[in-house]
């Protein structure tokens, strides 16, 4: 057997479809079944249940998938070897990012990072966490930025920051007032959230798990965007919470609504994460010190209590 006949076998596997597996791995369907089936003749046994719609893994198939991920793992940590040992920082690279973190991260270190690796073909992706998750444990992502930890052991964090929740409050709100604001002070109900699927909504869900909730409003809204929320609490139907860099970009009249926590500040962990196969390292640790490089200016909060992105079970 070959790498490439493991290559199509995990095509199929992750797509249940002979034909959309060929198109992604740019062969022909014919071509495809042929070495798939070659393997199955060799091994003597069915690696895909063809009679189900859509295929699917055969018992003694799951396992060949598992082993078959870990050698074309190790096949394409030789070419990394040789590219580390020469010192070469360069081809393409596929980032995934968060949506709360592309808007503001992104502009700050991609103009440094372009110029400084030119032989980086950077392929930038915005997904939520969970797609994330499964692009790299898929190999479709050769990294990602988001909030963390995600307690998953098939992949490895690099911590770049630390970024405060700050409350944006409408001068209508009785804790307008308020120099700083304390968890205590927030009214889950009256608190705009992104939409589901978002891991910053998951974190105040979770900064908000111990506050007492009130009356339910007479609507519901979620948005995907936090200049919507911001303009519906300058309606007077709520407050939100906002990432800190995410503040600095607001007109200043807006800035004056914006309410910092007192210490320890509620904050999320942002942070490079990455296969533990290690694969593109040097480009991963050019990355790292990129965003390092820049962000140290804008984020200096130490005193801080992270805030978990997971989702809390009931």
């Amino acid at each position: 057997m070959t790498i490439t006949q493991l290559q199509y076998v995990l095509a199929v596997a992750e797509h249940k479809n002979f034909t959309l597996a060929a198109e992604k791995c740019f062969v022909t369907q014919p071509t495809l079944s042929m070495q798939i089936q070659k393997i199955e003749e060799e091994l003597n046994i069915l690696i895909f249940d063809r009679s189900k719609k859509p295929i699917q893994l055969t018992d003694i198939g799951q396992k060949i998938v598992n082993q078959a991920k870990n050698i074309v793992n190790e096949a394409d940590r030789i070419k990394d070897i040789v590219e580390q040992q020469k010192g070469f920082i360069g081809g393409e690279f596929r980032l995934g990012i968060i949506p709360t973190i592309m808007p503001t991260l992104l502009p700050m270190f991609l103009n440094n990072f372009i110029k400084k690796y030119p032989k980086v073909k950077l392929l930038i992706e915005e997904l939520n966490t969970e797609e994330i998750i499964l692009k790299l444990k898929n190999g479709h992502l050769d990294a990602a930025i988001a909030a963390t930890p995600l307690e998953d052991e098939k992949i490895k964090e690099i911590v770049l920051y630390f970024e405060p929740f700050v409350a944006y409050i409408p001068e209508s709100h009785s804790s307008f007032q308020k120099e700083e604001i304390e968890v205590a002070d927030l009214n889950l109900n009256e608190i705009l959230l992104l939409q589901d699927g978002h891991c910053f909504r998951d974190g105040i869900l979770n900064l908000c798990k111990t506050v007492s909730e009130a009356d339910q409003n007479n609507f519901q809204i979620e948005s995907g965007s936090f200049e919507t929320l911001i303009k519906l609490a300058d309606e007077g139907l709520g407050t939100t919470l906002l990432p800190y860099l995410h503040t600095l970009d607001l007109k200043e009249s807006d800035k004056l609504k914006l309410r910092n926590f007192k210490e320890p500040k509620p904050a999320r962990e942002v942070s490079l994460i990455y296969p533990k196969s290690e694969l593109k390292m040097q480009i991963i640790d050019a990355l790292r010190s990129t965003i390092a490089g820049v962000i140290k200016g804008a984020i200096v909060f130490q005193n801080v209590q992270i805030i978990s992105p997971l989702q809390k079970k009931a």
